[in-house]
């Protein structure tokens, strides 16, 4: 019988991400392995990996789906050169009582505009402005991220016309755009496996709504112009034949390098407080567990067992 972990690895201790395309992902002998046409495997860590990113050519059989998930990895079946999103498996699950907590906050609009007024500070290093909405704290933001992807152009010397990008061709873009939605579809990768991981929903945002995947670009957000951008203007400036894959080299550098997966599930933490409000405890008449668990060494949101 195939051994399978059963406490995932913090997300803090993994490798940010990685990309599998054509072939066939299986569990073969306990061992989570890719399989090209013409038979040869390759052996995949699954465990120690936060989020594996599955492009155009590649089959998942149920076994490879369900140790992902026992060992708290998501998987996220992307488009060309990932940035184009069409599913993802989620490596744990949300927590009632955080979900609880996160939805009150976003639903309560003095509540939702404290921590709306966190993130600003935490981007823009410095207090929002008062008594303003979080429509009015929106867009001062867009004005200042304009300006941002601006002065970046000015700073590695490349023709700027505006962040224009048509997500359903990824062809269309022009080579900074190429690069910036790459780098960016990485850091949104690496940001949902930290809130799935933290037991919050990718869906409840706070400044995006109505999107799958709101609270992940909410916390993206914060750090995208510290960490993956600069980098995807400079690539571009080079002129890459593949900017896809120069980017994503260099976005796993990064994550690496600045420690990005340990920060993140404490960012998201950081930002939730700012509300001011305890998180809901267990309600009264809530089914007690029948059989104890040990703490688990992984996140809140992953599943033990």
């Amino acid at each position: 019988m195939a051994f399978i972990p059963l406490k995932p690895i913090p997300l803090k201790d993994r490798v940010s991400m990685i990309f599998l395309q054509y072939g066939q992902i299986d569990v073969l002998d306990g061992a989570f392995v890719l399989i090209d046409k013409s038979g040869v495997r390759t052996h995949i860590p699954v465990g120690s990996v936060a989020c594996i990113m599955l492009e155009p050519g590649t089959r998942v059989s149920h076994a490879a789906a369900k140790l992902a998930a026992t060992v708290g990895t998501l998987l996220v079946w992307v488009g060309e050169a990932g940035v184009r999103l069409y599913a993802s498996g989620q490596p744990g699950g949300a927590r009632s009582d955080k979900l609880l907590y996160q939805a009150k906050l976003a639903l309560d609009e003095e509540l939702r505009l404290k921590v709306v007024r966190k993130m600003f500070e935490l981007r823009f290093g410095e207090e929002a402005p008062s008594r303003r909405s979080v429509d009015q704290l929106r867009g001062i933001e867009g004005s200042r991220v304009r300006a941002t992807y601006a002065m970046l152009a000015k700073q590695y010397g490349v023709k700027w016309n505006g962040r224009r990008y048509d997500p359903k061709d990824w062809a269309k873009g022009d080579k900074v755009n190429q690069c910036i939605s790459a780098a960016t579809a990485c850091l949104y990768g690496i940001t949902e496996a930290a809130i799935l991981a933290a037991g919050y929903a990718p869906a409840i945002g706070f400044i995006h709504t109505g999107k799958p995947l709101s609270f992940v670009y909410d916390i993206a957000d914060i750090i995208k112009f510290e960490t993956v951008v600069p980098k995807a203007f400079e690539i571009a400036r080079k002129h890459p034949a593949e900017p896809d894959r120069e980017v994503r080299v260099a976005c796993r550098d990064i994550f690496r390098s600045s420690n990005t997966l340990a920060k993140l599930i404490p960012l998201v933490e950081e930002v939730l407080a700012a509300g001011g409000i305890e998180p809901p405890p267990p309600p009264k008449d809530a089914q007690p567990i029948a059989i104890p668990e040990p703490k688990p060494l992984g996140e809140d949101g992953h599943r033990s067992g």
